[in-house]
């Protein structure tokens, strides 16, 4: 059995500072960084506030979303040196989807862009 990414277990929390930093540094909002997870994810800003303070780990957070969005699977290109459509794994396409996003915010996409919209 494959050995599991230790990002999986980490708690969402521990990586929304650094999604908040990047796409503030460029000028965007936390309500943009917010809009863009509730778009993937379907959790309303109130369950995503309520995941963030329970520490949700990635794997719960994405295998619990209430209604994962059906466009995601148009976000495509690579992050990290590894192409998003090219992930065998289902939990770690959904975590690259989401880091794909926030740098699509960060490097000036527009918002309706970047929501596939």
């Amino acid at each position: 059995m494959p050995v599991q990414h230790r990002i999986f277990t980490t708690p969402v929390t521990n990586v929304y500072p650094h999604y908040l930093a990047k796409a503030e540094k460029k000028g965007r909002t936390k309500a943009e960084v917010d809009a863009v997870i509730c778009w993937l994810t379907g959790y309303t800003q109130k369950q995503l506030e309520a995941q963030l303070k329970q520490q949700t780990d990635f794997e719960t957070f994405f295998r619990d979303a209430p209604k994962p969005n059906p466009n995601r699977k148009l976000i495509t290109g690579t992050i990290c040196g590894v192409r998003i459509e090219e992930i065998a794994e289902p939990t770690m396409r959904k975590i690259r989807y989401l880091d794909k996003l926030v740098d699509e915010l960060a490097k000036g996409k527009a918002l309706e862009k970047v929501l596939r919209g």
